[in-house]
């Protein structure tokens, strides 16, 4: 088991799925946990598991905003080890009708955020010798029906873990990426098909074992962000039940 002992995490997302598993499990190996969403009510419930933590809630779809929430996340616990971007959002649509708003927040949520955040915790986390920990997704690596913005976006975020990964080579960082499968998050059962849509298309990206828990997906982070993945820097773990396997 990854002991994250002493360590301080930010993690995104937090209110829910995902983020609030890995917010619970990062408090249960020792890690003081911030952990950032929107909505506030859900934070709190989530926070009444992570002893010690602390939260706050943010659109984190600005550079400012993710720069306030690192200026929070350190003035509360003085440093920053780990930052796991966990955020997202994934709307599916035909490409011919996507808006323009419609791409713009895809990448927004979905790539613009991990990047602002990245930026500003640098600082931090090459003082600390931390590391980042971006969830992506298998859309990160393959293609799938009626979601062109949202694979764009974890391509992209795959793209940008590797860039840091080669630029920061030679210092105290690591930065590593997981590509989850379908997940038994809230965000299923808002899912939204578009009218028409090719059932054979859909079925593509389901996973010949079914779909994780969050709990499951949330010890791969877990592993990657303590101290026993030292040698692991680059790296893009799928943690997808044999999707991509072939």
């Amino acid at each position: 088991m990854s002991s994250l002992s002493g360590k301080v995490a930010l993690v995104t997302g937090a209110s829910s799925g995902l983020g609030a598993a890995v917010a619970r499990l990062f408090a249960q190996r020792g890690a003081s946990v911030f952990g950032v969403a929107r909505d506030e009510q859900r934070l709190a419930e989530v926070f009444g598991d992570v002893p010690g933590g602390r939260f706050a809630t943010a659109d984190i779809v600005t550079s400012a905003a993710c720069r306030s929430m690192v200026e929070r996340c350190v003035a509360e616990f003085g440093r920053l080890d780990v930052l796991v971007n966990v955020a997202g959002s994934h709307r599916m649509r035909r490409t011919g009708e996507v808006a323009d708003e419609d791409w713009d927040a895809d990448l927004a949520v979905n790539l613009n955020a991990p990047f602002y955040l990245c930026r500003a915790a640098l600082p931090h986390l090459l003082r600390a010798g931390g590391n980042i920990v971006n969830v992506a997704s298998i859309a990160g690596v393959e293609g799938q029906a009626y979601s062109a913005g949202y694979c764009a976006a974890k391509h992209g975020l795959v793209g940008l873990t590797r860039a840091l990964a080669v630029e920061f080579t030679a210092d105290r960082l690591r930065v590593n990426a997981v590509c989850p499968g379908g997940m038994l998050t809230p965000q299923i059962s808002e899912f939204s098909l578009p009218d028409g849509a090719d059932p054979n298309l859909i079925m593509r990206a389901a996973a010949p074992r079914g779909m994780n828990e969050p709990e499951e997906v949330a010890t791969v982070i877990a592993f990657l962000a303590g101290d026993e993945a030292s040698a692991i820097h680059g790296a893009v773990y799928l943690a997808d039940n044999g999707k991509t396997a072939g």
